[in-house]
């Protein structure tokens, strides 16, 4: 494989060893976006000249006999985080002009870590949607099919790894927008559990960089191994110094195992709401046999699975109510309206959609406690079990569609069409209740595109599902090289 695919940790080995320093990696990338991404369009903010400053003071400092976890290495960072002096526009034409005097906490770790910036991946408007495309930067396109997307919000990212762009990337994740992409262009994506990485920084350009408790959303590390996400991960993790730095240091526990043979996983494909396309059940079938080839405990059921219908309606509600904060008043009122025509039956998920935009703080509340009483239904399945494998989405990468009514937008299901947002409740099986959850590729569909599946694990032990991604890594291969 030649050196821009290779993994982190390989390019690390590499550095280390001295057959290769910082400056070659990073011009290696660089040329391999000036050659590619014209076809791509991932990398929508480059850096290249303090990239390759960057690599040669990496390059100084090993040979002062320095050695910090990503020295030399080159990664990007997606377009919502702030990047002293580069763009941060969330798509936005209103914001094009934006330029923040501020890293954000997780793009200072990757500098502090020896990371080299490449420059920034590009994203849906404002970060709304499952494909990467916006009027600011233009769309994302899938590198395995460019007629596709590469998902979204963090469609950049993943098709940049995809491309040999840089090793590493960072994204957020709060109705998939790092499992999606990870799964829609065949590479790896972990969503930490909820509170485990300090936000502080990915932030509109609108709104102050504070060290805010964000509700479902997460930021994490995409990679091409899950060893890398790993390696990741443990540069990201910890509390922001503003907050909880001050008084608390981070442990992450370890794995619960480390062969396959140890492990009980819950594996599923159906969810109440929506089919799974044959192409997503073929993937999370390889994975259930390659579990059980390695001597893992197996299951399909369990009554100890909190309710997959009520936990998507929850999931729903919390994540449309905080879609709306700021429409002006006019725009919920008339929400308001329609909303109370509603059926006290109406259990769909259109009308869950609808009930949480309108949300009051005591119907949250509500909507909160049962929350916590799903977190703890899940408590209880983890002690059965040490993870659930189940799809990311019922397909595989769809076709561009720039409808920005996202809510009149359909997916294709093995023929049949259904409301382009139903397919989020895969997302909200681990988002909902706040659990890591990790993305990983299980080989190609019948039409050559990737299919993923997410390995969710017990909160704030990230490393139990990470593991196992990576022992599911060595039986099923894991990233190739799109054709």
């Amino acid at each position: 494989m030649e050196r821009n695919f290779q993994s982190a940790e390989e390019l690390i080995a590499a550095l280390r060893a001295g057959e290769v320093t910082s400056a070659e990696l990073t011009d290696e990338a660089i040329s391999a976006i000036e050659r590619e991404d014209k076809a791509i369009n991932a990398i929508c903010v480059p850096d290249f000249d303090r990239a390759r400053a960057a690599a040669r003071a990496a390059d100084e400092a090993r040979a002062r006999g320095e050695d910090r976890p990503l020295l030399g290495i080159p990664v990007t960072v997606k377009e919502c985080y702030n990047v002293a002096g580069l763009r941060t526009t969330w798509g936005m034409p209103q914001h094009k002009d934006f330029l923040p005097d501020e890293d954000a906490v997780q793009v200072s770790r990757l500098k502090d870590a020896g990371a080299v910036i490449l420059g920034k991946t590009n994203i849906p408007l404002g970060l709304q949607g499952l494909q990467s495309s916006n009027p600011v930067y233009g769309t994302t396109n899938n590198p395995w099919d460019l007629d596709r997307t590469p998902g979204g919000s963090s469609g950049g990212s993943s098709a940049a790894l995809a491309s040999g762009f840089g090793a590493l990337s960072i994204g957020s994740d709060i109705g998939g927008s790092l499992r999606t992409p990870a799964h829609f262009c065949g590479v790896y994506g972990h969503k930490p559990s909820l509170g485990l990485v300090a936000n502080r920084g990915m932030v509109a350009p609108d709104t102050p960089p504070l060290p805010v408790d964000l509700d479902l959303a997460v930021v994490g590390p995409m990679a091409r191994t899950a060893r890398d996400l790993a390696l990741l991960l443990d540069v990201m993790a910890g509390p922001d110094p503003l907050t909880y730095g001050v008084a608390h240091q981070l442990a992450l526990p370890p794995a619960r195992h480390e062969r396959l043979s140890d492990f009980r996983v819950l594996v599923l494909d159906e969810h109440p709401f929506i089919p799974t396309g044959s192409a997503v059940r073929a993937g999370v079938q390889r994975v259930a046999d390659a579990l059980a080839d390695g001597g893992a405990r197996v299951e399909r059921h369990s009554a100890l699975l909190p309710d997959l219908a009520e936990a998507a309606t929850l999931y729903t509600k919390l994540l449309f109510s905080g879609s709306v904060a700021r429409f002006p008043v006019e725009a919920i009122e008339q929400l308001q309206i329609r909303a109370a025509g509603l059926r006290a039956d109406d259990q769909s998920l259109d009308a869950s959609r609808l009930r949480g935009m309108v949300l009051s703080h005591r119907d949250w509340m509500e909507v909160n406690h049962r929350r916590e009483l799903h977190r703890q239904g899940w408590r209880q399945l983890f002690a059965e079990f040490d993870a659930v494998v189940c799809p990311v989405t019922p397909t595989p990468a769809f076709p561009h569609d720039h409808n920005p009514e996202l809510l009149e937008c359909r997916i294709d299901i093995d023929g049949v069409e259904y409301p382009f947002f139903d397919q989020l409740v895969w997302a909200g099986v681990a988002t909902m209740p706040g659990l890591p959850a990790t993305a990983m590729p299980t080989g190609l569909s019948a039409e050559g595109l990737p299919v993923g599946v997410q390995v969710v694990g017990p909160m704030f032990e990230d490393r139990t599902p990470l593991r196992l991604a990576e022992l599911l890594e060595e039986k099923l291969g894991g990233f190739q090289v799109p054709k």
